[in-house]
């Protein structure tokens, strides 16, 4: 199969001709030999590179979640990088100044926490506003382009791990989400998207042929992915999500778990697809640093079966049954906001997971998500 990137340069280079170029882009960015995107278009005599656009974690990638980045100047190519994960996440007019055309090429990994595809909004938006072009190299959806799971966000709850109303599990490619923003939430730039070949929806990125480069420092694979629309939920609470460890978003634990107990617990759940190993684990970083926590690795058993969300939910639920007086969710901010909330796309569900009424939830929502794949079907590029 060949990426947009690897379909650009066979077809859609007239697309640069005699315009400045930016490119939005991070260590993702390379086309099926390896070779970055930042090189590929620096290099090519028709292509004038003038800027180049980090999002989180940098455009190499060595950022920490949440980490404030500055703007600064790549030392291998000695263009301009203006980071969209420091004191703005929209371009302003001088950070597109020296720029006609923008370039979007990242990977992302299709949950709709994840922070690319609003660092993609906020592009368009100032494209929009200032007159520039967009172009969308489009990647797979790791996790294919058929399931789909979840709420989607509400109103009071909009941030930048949900800004558009979007389930938990999208599937959908960034390309197809730019048309989606366009023409539903109306965001309207100069918008092309450059395609894949060979694709299909069905397909699990591992089902390419292509080399797996995490996006980011804790997507470390297929099971990470898959899980990761479930158990990012655990990031609003005062478990650790495994951040710190070998295995992020698979691992979930605390110093006041029991993890045999846990596991047991969850297992009798019968939940399709997944089982729970107990565990014992020290976070280098982050939540719980340098503190024995026990708990469990989620395993998928059957990525055709499981369903991420309700594995989350579970979990969590089962965990504050058994632990009442510890388990807690985490607020920041002067105005006490809970994480939670923002990434479950709801203010309800905290109350229901406390309650052991996710499962009710689940069906509940089932009328949002038909809602979303007749919203979607207008923009999906591959069918």
């Amino acid at each position: 199969m060949r990426t947009g990137l690897d379909h650009f340069f066979s077809q859609y280079l007239e697309l640069c001709k005699g315009k400045r170029v930016g490119l939005v882009t991070n260590m993702t960015g390379v086309n099926k030999g390896l070779t970055p995107t930042i090189d590929l278009f620096h290099n090519h005599p028709d292509i004038y590179v003038t800027a180049l656009y980090g999002p989180e974690h940098g455009i190499r990638g060595s950022a920490k979640e949440g980490e404030k980045i500055d703007s600064f100047v790549d030392p291998y190519t000695n263009i301009p990088v203006f980071s969209l994960y420091g004191s703005t996440k929209k371009p302003t007019k001088e950070m597109l100044d020296p720029v006609d055309i923008l370039f979007f090429d990242l990977q992302d990994i299709g949950a709709r926490y994840y922070t690319f595809i609003y660092t993609m909004a906020y592009v368009m938006e100032a494209c929009a506003e200032f007159g520039k072009q967009f172009v969308v190299l489009d990647r797979p959806n790791p996790i294919n382009g058929t399931s789909i799971e979840g709420n989607l966000v509400g109103e009071d709850v909009r941030s930048f791990v949900g800004l558009y109303p979007l389930p938990n599990r999208h599937g959908m490619t960034v390309g197809e989400i730019a048309l989606m923003y366009k023409h539903e939430f109306g965001i309207n730039c100069e918008v092309t998207v450059i395609p894949m070949e060979g694709w299909e929806r069905h397909m699990y990125y591992d089902e390419t042929d292509l080399f797996w480069i995490p996006p980011s420092p804790n997507t470390t694979g297929m099971d990470m992915c898959i899980l990761y629309p479930g158990t990012c939920l655990v990031e609003g609470t005062n478990l650790s999500e495994g951040r710190g460890t070998t295995r992020p978003f698979e691992y979930v634990g605390s110093p006041f778990i029991e993890g045999y107990k846990l596991a047991k617990r969850f297992n009798e759940r019968q939940l399709p697809g997944v089982i729970a190993r107990p565990i014992s684990f020290v976070p280098t970083y982050q939540k719980h640093k340098d503190t024995v926590c026990e708990g469990v690795q989620l395993h998928v058993t059957d990525r055709k079966l499981i369903h991420s969300l309700a594995t989350g939910l579970t979990l969590l639920e089962t965990i504050a049954d058994m632990y009442p007086n510890d388990f807690e969710f985490v607020q920041f901010g002067e105005k006490k906001t809970y994480m939670f909330d923002l990434l479950a796309g709801s203010k309800e569900v905290k109350t229901l997971v406390l309650n052991g009424e996710t499962n009710r939830f689940l069906e509940e929502i089932k009328e949002q998500q038909e809602a979303f794949k007749k919203q979607r079907e207008p923009y999906l590029l591959y069918k």
